[in-house]
């Protein structure tokens, strides 16, 4: 099994920590922008080769872990709706992340205006989740890669969600979070 990617992206990071928990082998091949290009069509990282099986999101490739290992991917409609909150968060923080590493001015533009406005809300509405409790599973580890991944590249103030804050430290206590953390920048 081989997984490309960044040790930065915190999709690639979710799916390495799956593979650390189901104690499953496989080979890490760092992979940049322009080999994410070429090997999958999906344009990024992550893309997961296992056997004749190619996978080119992480959501498939966790959902192929767990079922390898005869475990669920979010087990219930609520975890998988906060799955998807989550990764919208941080798929529009990741876009409005690229396009100002592009030299678009994302402060005067209505798009990213807007996507700006969806991670606010989101971050809200994350942080009454997680201030009512929050389970280590696939929705939880992806909330703290997303929220570990915001602060490494210092892309929000979450000064405003302290449960947001508070979870990631419960998340540092996972032996699997710790070992996936980002190199220092």
């Amino acid at each position: 099994m081989k997984l490309h990617g960044s040790f930065t992206s915190p999709f690639v990071r979710h799916c390495r920590i799956a593979l650390l928990q189901q104690g499953m082998d496989f080979e890490f091949i760092e992979t940049d922008y322009a080999q994410s290009a070429e090997g999958s069509p999906a344009m990024r990282v992550p893309y997961l080769q296992d056997g004749d099986l190619v996978l080119h999101d992480s959501s498939s490739i966790l959902k192929h872990i767990r079922q390898r290992n005869e475990q669920g991917f979010c087990q219930s409609i609520e975890e998988f709706d906060l799955y998807l909150l989550v990764t919208t968060a941080l798929d529009s923080t990741i876009n409005l992340f690229l396009l100002e590493k592009s030299g678009v001015d994302i402060a005067t533009n209505s798009y990213t205006q807007r996507q700006a406005q969806r991670i606010q809300q989101c971050l809200q509405a994350l942080n009454n989740k997680a201030e009512q409790g929050l389970e280590w599973n696939d929705a939880g580890i992806r909330l703290a890669c997303f929220i570990d991944w915001a602060l490494y590249r210092q892309r929000l103030d979450l000064s405003g969600f302290p449960a947001l804050l508070r979870w990631l430290e419960d998340a540092r206590q996972s032996r699997e979070f710790e070992l996936t953390t980002p190199p220092a920048a």
